[in-house]
């Protein structure tokens, strides 16, 4: 397997996509945030001790999806097309799972935008809840499914093999 961003000298670099066609390209990614029974009560009501905790944690995730490039040295400046954040709550295990969807239309994919955005929307959420639960614990995060460009699509699940062979009889 040929790493794209280590040149023939082994050095790191920048992936030259200026050949590369644009297509339309989307990520989804998944993260969680698990807080105490009590802070979890509190808090999927959406109020904190620094006011509307998910309203906050969106807009941070969508800002740090468009500053990828500036926070992830390879990662090339994307014109993101739609970026969404969906929460989804687990009240038996009091889990916050957070879901982002990124898409532009490019030369290259955005799975790092949508990573970014779940784990900053983590982030802010504890940043939010620190002063009432010191315990919170964020993760896993992954990427879910992403579409678009030479490899197609991926979907988390499906074996390695699989994505490689649809890969070959994708691309020829």
């Amino acid at each position: 397997m040929k790493l794209t961003h280590i040149d023939s000298d082994g050095k790191a670099r920048m992936v030259d996509v200026t050949e590369k066609k644009e297509t339309e390209r989307e990520a989804k990614a998944l993260g969680q945030v698990k807080v105490a029974a009590e802070t979890y009560r509190l808090i999927k009501k959406g109020q904190g001790p620094k006011g509307d905790i998910f309203t906050v944690a969106k807009i941070a995730g969508i800002m740090g999806a468009k500053k990828t490039h500036e926070l992830i040295p390879l990662c090339h400046p994307l014109s993101l097309t739609h970026i969404d954040v969906n929460y989804d709550f687990d009240d038996k295990k009091h889990i916050i799972k957070i879901t982002s969807t990124v898409k532009t239309r490019g030369q290259t994919g955005v799975e790092m935008e949508a990573l970014n955005c779940v784990m900053l929307v983590a982030l802010t959420i504890y940043d939010m809840c620190k002063a009432i639960d010191k315990g919170i614990e964020l993760g896993p995060f992954f990427l879910l499914e992403k579409s678009g460009g030479k490899s197609g699509r991926f979907i988390r699940g499906k074996s390695k093999q699989q994505a490689v062979s649809r890969r070959r009889i994708k691309t020829g």
